[in-house]
């Protein structure tokens, strides 16, 4: 059964003439006439009897149309509700791989709650991708590195310093002044994944002419923080992965600030558009509760 048939039909009542309905519709009379036959057809009866020019309903076509007038206006609605979903504004956000593991899991559900209106799209990816993805205009707005690009505005959000990173207890954490050749006989693990640049950590021992002792290599900052909390090893991770783990004494920051420092941050990363102004006083609130 068509739509299409029924509107057809219930035109037909109200206007008691095919001839009225197929101008009403924009058609041609023999195609509302088809369209009725058609349905008589899917129901097995006659809903219209000619008299003279016009047509009377038969009483199976009396007996039809509340049911007619029930699938239309139950399609109607239907039309309504898709075109308000169409209608609520999307936002689509991205966002680099830490910042997409730590930090979105906890703004999204944030954002959606003060804007219940909205809907959100999220897509995680490499700092370049993102920048690919925002100049074809398929994301609003990323959360990745800072970057130089004309016309792309960003603002800082979120520190994710490297930090050196060791378990409770650690014999390292009473001593003062760490040097390199001291950090060179710890058993370490490298977090590699494009997070930053390593060869700022490489280049630390290399000015002291020592090896460091890279037990592990791991492209998965949780892997890197379970061998730390496990006594295995030490080391470099960005703050982000370990915010909570430091807050709560699992894991411990040992100051390297006299060796080297690798400050990173996160950065709102935007064309000026409508949904940045409808979102940024909230991120700034998510960044804020994140931070508590």
């Amino acid at each position: 059964m068509n739509i299409d048939h029924l509107e057809a039909f219930m035109y037909v009542v109200h206007l008691q003439s095919f001839h009225k309905a197929s101008k009403a519709l924009f058609l041609s009379q023999p195609t509302v006439t088809a369209r009725i036959k058609t349905l008589e057809r899917e129901l097995n009866t006659e809903l219209f009897e000619r008299q003279g020019r016009g047509v009377i309903l038969t009483q199976q076509g009396k007996d039809f149309i509340p049911y007619a007038q029930q699938i239309i206006q139950t399609f109607n609605d239907g039309k309504q509700q898709m075109k308000h979903r169409e209608n609520q504004h999307e936002i689509v956000i991205g966002a680099n791989i830490i910042t997409s593991q730590y930090f979105i899991p906890f703004a999204l559900p944030f954002w959606k709650t003060q804007n219940p209106e909205l809907r959100f799209k999220f897509v995680s990816a490499t700092n370049d991708v993102l920048l690919e993805k925002l100049l074809n205009k398929q994301i609003d707005m990323a959360f990745m590195k800072q970057l130089t690009s004309e016309g792309i505005q960003q603002d800082s959000m979120l520190d994710n310093s490297v930090r050196l990173i060791v378990s409770p207890g650690h014999s390292l954490l009473g001593k003062q002044m760490i040097d390199a050749k001291v950090l060179a006989e710890e058993p370490m693990v490298f977090f590699e994944c494009g997070a930053f640049d390593w060869n700022l950590i490489y280049k630390l021992f290399e000015v002291e002419q020592v090896e460091p002792r890279i037990e592990f290599k791991v492209d998965h900052l949780e892997v890197a923080k379970s061998l730390i909390k496990n006594k295995h090893c030490i080391g470099f991770l960005p703050y982000l992965s370990v915010k909570d783990e430091l807050a709560k004494g699992e894991l411990v920051e040992i100051d390297t600030s006299h060796l080297l420092l690798i400050k990173q941050h996160v950065y709102l990363t935007y064309f000026q558009s409508e949904a940045v102004e409808l979102l940024r006083k909230d991120i700034n609130r998510s960044i804020n509760a994140f931070l508590d």
